[in-house]
Order: C-alpha cells, then structure tokens, then sequence
C-alpha cells in the first residue's frame, strides 16, 4: 500500500472480490432492482422480532449467503468489519456473534460500508488475513426512532426527507484470484469531516453532498484520474435532493456533464413507492446496490472501474438534542474489473 496524494491509498497487492451477499426488506425488494437481491423480505419484521432484532438476522443472512456462494465455511474467515446505525453497534457485534469469527467494528454513518472495505483491505493487503468479510446493515425501524422519531408517532415527513433502507450487503474480500470474481479493489481515498451548518435532520442530503464532493474531488486530485476513467461514480444515499446539490457543487470545481455520476438512494426506490421522499438513505442503501446492481455490472462487463463513494450524516441523539450541526463525511473504494489476460 502506498499513499497518493493528501487522503488516498493505493494497494500495490489489491484484494479480489470473492463474493457478495445481499438481503433486502419489503419495499427495497419491491423497487427497482429488487429482483437482484439474494434474499428478499416480504416484512421488515421477521419471524415477530424486534426490528433490531430483524436488522442482526439481516446481517447474518447476507453473510451466510455470502459464504455460501464462495463455497467457504466461517472458519475459513479471519476477520469480519462490520457497522451499523444501531447504538454501540449492536446490529454487527450481536448479529454476527454466532460465526465466532473476529471481528471489527467501524462507524461512519451511511458511510461506513466503505471504510469497512477500507481496512478489509488493507489487512488483506499485508497479510494479516487471506479471508475477510466486510459489509453493513440499516433498518427503517430501528434508525428512525434512534435519530428522529418512531414511526408509530406518524409524524409527516417534509419532501427532503429519506428512507432508511432496510437489508444488509456484505463483500467476502481475499488475497488470490482464484475462485474469485473478476474485480479488485485499487484505491481507497478516506474522507475529511465536513459541516456546512445544517441542523435539520431531515436535510442528510444536503448536509453530506459536501462530503461526497470534497472525497470525489481529492480523489482525482490525488490519483491523477478524472471522472472519465470511470464507468460508473455511485455515491451512498445522497438521494435526488443532495445530488443535485452535488452536481452543483462539483460544477464550481469544474466537473461538469458527470453522465457516470449516481447515487445508491436514487437506484433503490422508485420514486412512486410509498413514503421513499427524496430516496434511499442509510447503512445498507450504498452496500446493497454496489453489491448487486453495480456488481453485476462489472462482472457482465459493463463497467471496468467503478468509484463508489459513501456518504454518512455524523449525528447522534444526544448531539440532535443539544441542537448540533451535522457534518458529513464520504469515503470511496475504487473497484477495478480483472480480465481474462491478467488472470493467465
């Protein structure tokens, strides 16, 4: 590994894509790429638990999926990273006690399934794991009355609100490209807290585009590239409201006509589905598409390089109470796809 630049890592020995897992709840798996899902809900609540209880079967669903598509056994896993919206994270710490695998913890919000891929990799990297499982996991439930209110409280949500997506996606990560898919992960480019003043909880878009545009910038500062040596730049849940914010913001850096430029809270819902406002938000939003729907896409060829860069809202409930700012902060994984030439 060796750093480029201000903020960004670039793996000389770069981790390859084993397999991915991904299990979705009821409206995520009715909208558009629904039908991509490994697992799919028919209810957030599964077998009458709680809906944090729900949220940790996610998680170890998408992992067992995971491991099952690799054909590998828990014990075959050195490390799991893992995060969550849950307070302590409790969703990655108690739904993936029953693998007995060691495990890591990381928050950054919406953010945090890049910075899992972040230092998955780099332990892949140097060696101090062949085998590493990183991924996140968000329910609507559990996160809103966490940060905002229960939904049973039925308070009406303005037009800039978000839905907290509900599912998990995990990445299995290893050290060899045999047996695995054709796709490595290259650059890691880790972002700078930034608060541009908003206070309203239901603005997530508006308070991380700033991230989102300070990390994809530094990024092709760092790396050399533009946004043209991607197919695809997909950031977490910015949702239409912080994209087009986005676009603006990028604009006045002079990155204009982004047609590769999307958002994971936009490709989640339609915008017909009920109560989806501006779009996806939350832990599992980036984790479930990438791994699916933009995944797909590179393995059928598609796409060569993908940037994904995750957004989180750094608030808490006691930083809501006290009236706090929410600052933003955005981390991205550059993904390459490995041809047949390279693997001969």
């Amino acid at each position: 590994m060796s750093k480029l630049g201000a903020q960004t890592w670039e793996f000389q020995r770069p981790p390859v894509l084993i397999s991915t897992g991904t299990v979705a709840g009821k409206l995520e798996s009715e909208g558009p790429i629904g039908h991509l899902f490994d697992v799919k809900h028919s209810s957030d609540r599964v077998e009458n638990l709680t809906w944090e209880q729900s949220e940790q079967v996610f998680f170890q669903e998408a992992v067992h999926v995971a491991l099952q598509k690799a054909n590998l056994l828990p014990q075959q896993v050195d490390v799991m990273v893992g995060g969550d919206l849950s307070a302590q994270l409790t969703s990655s710490y108690l739904g993936l006690k029953q693998f007995s695998v060691p495990i890591l913890g990381v928050y950054s919000a919406c953010a945090s399934i890049c910075e899992s891929l972040f230092f998955a990799s780099f332990l892949v990297e140097n060696g101090f794991a062949k085998v590493a499982v990183a991924g996140t996991s968000s329910h609507t439930s559990a996160a809103e009355r966490q940060f905002r209110y229960p939904t049973e409280y039925g308070v009406q949500k303005p037009p800039t609100a978000q839905r907290t997506v509900t599912g998990s996606g995990v990445a299995i990560l290893g050290d060899s490209p045999a047996a695995a898919l054709p796709i490595r992960i290259t650059h890691a480019t880790v972002g700078k807290v930034m608060d541009y003043g908003i206070s309203n909880p239901w603005e997530m878009g508006a308070a991380m585009a700033p991230a989102a545009a300070h990390t994809l910038t530094t990024h092709f500062k760092d790396t050399g590239r533009s946004p043209a040596d991607y197919d695809c730049i997909a950031t977490g849940d910015l949702g239409h409201i912080g994209h087009q914010i986005l676009r603006k913001l990028l604009a006045d850096e002079g990155y204009t006509h982004l047609t590769q430029l999307t958002d994971c809270g936009i490709l989640i819902f339609d915008p017909n589905q009920p109560e989806v406002f501006s779009g996806g938000s939350g832990g599992a939003c980036c984790s479930l598409v990438t791994f699916s729907h933009l995944i797909d896409r590179m393995i059928d060829g598609q796409y060569k390089r993908l940037l994904i860069s995750a957004t989180g809202a750094l608030l808490s409930t006691i930083s809501a109470q006290q009236h706090e700012t929410i600052p933003g902060i955005s981390h991205a994984i550059a993904f390459e796809r490995i041809e047949e030439e390279e693997l001969k």
